[in-house]
């Protein structure tokens, strides 16, 4: 049964779209999301995946791998373009080192709310040796919000 429900979920994702996971300022309602994703996203969906998610003092969150649940949006979008610009936002670059990247891209796996499956996409991630160096703090929900637990 959870095959079928998968499939299903899957089915109303339009192929050749572009999936990114997002779990800080790219999401909508934040500080990014209106330069980078405003007028370029097809669907935004509430969605999570499996890590440990950090708030920095810099004002932003790091995701890192781990076994909590990480909340966020799966965007997609048409364009496939767009990921050169997500790149130089999270300051990622193929062609060099992890070590010399702030965050890496990668492929993970991601959930809709109730529990299925919606597939590999992907999501820009920190070393946990990069979050501690940066003081992060574990959201033990799995949540961040620029304007903290205010909102």
């Amino acid at each position: 049964m959870r095959f079928l429900l998968s499939q299903n979920l899957q089915s109303q994702i339009p192929n050749g779209m572009l999936k990114v996971f997002v779990y800080g300022t790219l999401k909508p309602g934040e500080v990014n999301y209106p330069r980078y994703c405003a007028g370029k996203v097809v669907q935004a969906k509430r969605a999570y995946t499996y890590g440990k998610l950090f708030s920095l003092p810099l004002g932003y969150p790091a995701m890192t791998t781990g076994n909590n649940h990480v909340h966020g949006y799966l965007l997609l979008f048409a364009d496939s373009n767009i990921l050169f610009s997500l790149d130089q936002l999270e300051d990622y670059d193929s062609t060099r080192p992890a070590a010399e990247n702030e965050y890496n891209r990668q492929q993970i796996e991601i959930y809709a709310l109730q529990g299925h499956p919606l597939g590999q996409t992907w999501a820009y991630l920190m070393t946990i040796n990069q979050v501690y160096q940066m003081g992060g703090i574990l959201q033990a929900d799995g949540w961040w919000s620029s304007c903290g637990n205010k909102c």
